[in-house]
């Protein structure tokens, strides 16, 4: 990835590892597609032929998202508003629906946490995170469901985290995401009827302009991440976006109800069998536009 946003060479694209048209004539919705991991899944999908709709509560960092997408030929739209009010998201949704007729893919990305123990953590800080992660995704996917999907049909992909042996220092942020995979499960089986299927994807340590949220204090712990992962490496917003993409597409049609870590076996780390030194096995970026969280540029 460039240290800094990239300009293009004429005629440069996402690199996808899907067909080029496999969502044409498709409307997916992105949560958080402003920036981070949302940007790189929408700028594929738009990629693979689909009208994005771009959601955030900044105009302005959709606008120059939705730019870009443009800029590369593709189809897309924006939309700001707070998932986390029921109101705003209700009206949303029938927004997007009134303009482009149904929604065929939610991508619940949106979301956000900050780090402290316990301890420290108010009850208005523990709710702040809950409605991030949790209480606005299923805002998103009931509205979504409820408006369109349960007529028509489609899929939607739920954002959690590698939080299965607990997530110290962000306790807060855990307790939603498990919370997330729960609902994930029973929304799959509720929902099987009106043939929509809904899945999670369960990213770890990933190189994404979200790390530069933490402040520089928590610099010398990002840069030692790497070091906990079998694979001693981090991941990339592309290899976060490849399995949102295949779990949309017609290539999942039988798949429901899972969630796919993409944390490179982070949990798998073992102190007392360490991981024998060894070269990083190669990434895979199709981004074009990729660019490095600023805190990891000197590493």
């Amino acid at each position: 990835m460039s240290p800094s946003t990239p300009t293009p060479s004429p005629g440069a694209r996402y690199a996808s590892v899907l067909r080029p048209d496999v969502f044409k004539g498709q409307v997916h919705v992105i949560t958080g597609g402003g920036s981070g991991i949302g940007r790189c899944v929408a700028h594929e999908l738009a990629s693979l032929g689909a009208t994005v709709v771009i959601t955030g509560r900044t105009q302005s960092k959709l606008d120059a998202t939705a730019a870009e997408i443009r800029e590369d030929g593709g189809l897309v739209d924006t939309a700001a508003f707070d998932i986390r009010d029921d109101d705003q998201v209700k009206t949303a949704i029938a927004g997007i629906v009134a303009k482009h007729g149904r929604i065929h893919g939610l991508v619940n990305n949106a979301g956000g946490q900050f780090p402290a123990p316990l301890q420290m953590i108010s009850k208005r800080g523990f709710e702040a995170v809950v409605a991030n992660n949790l209480t606005g995704g299923f805002l998103m996917a009931r509205e979504v469901f409820n408006q369109t999907m349960q007529k028509n049909g489609g899929a939607i992909v739920n954002m959690v985290a590698d939080m299965w042996n607990g997530m110290a220092g962000m306790g807060h942020s855990g307790a939603a995401r498990a919370g997330m995979v729960n609902l994930t499960k029973t929304a799959a089986y509720e929902w099987a009827f009106a043939n929509v299927r809904v899945n999670a994807v369960a990213p770890g340590w990933i190189a994404s302009s979200g790390m530069d949220a933490y402040g520089p204090e928590m610099a010398p712990l990002l840069h030692s991440l790497k070091d906990n992962v079998p694979m001693k490496r981090m991941g990339l917003e592309a290899e976060v976006s490849a399995v949102i993409c295949f779990l949309l597409s017609p290539g999942a049609a039988f798949v429901t109800g899972i969630t796919v870590p993409i944390d490179g076996g982070a949990p798998l780390n073992n102190a007392l069998y360490p991981v024998a030194p060894h070269t990083p096995p190669a990434t895979f970026d199709g981004f074009h536009r990729a660019v490095v969280p600023k805190v990891l540029k000197d590493i």
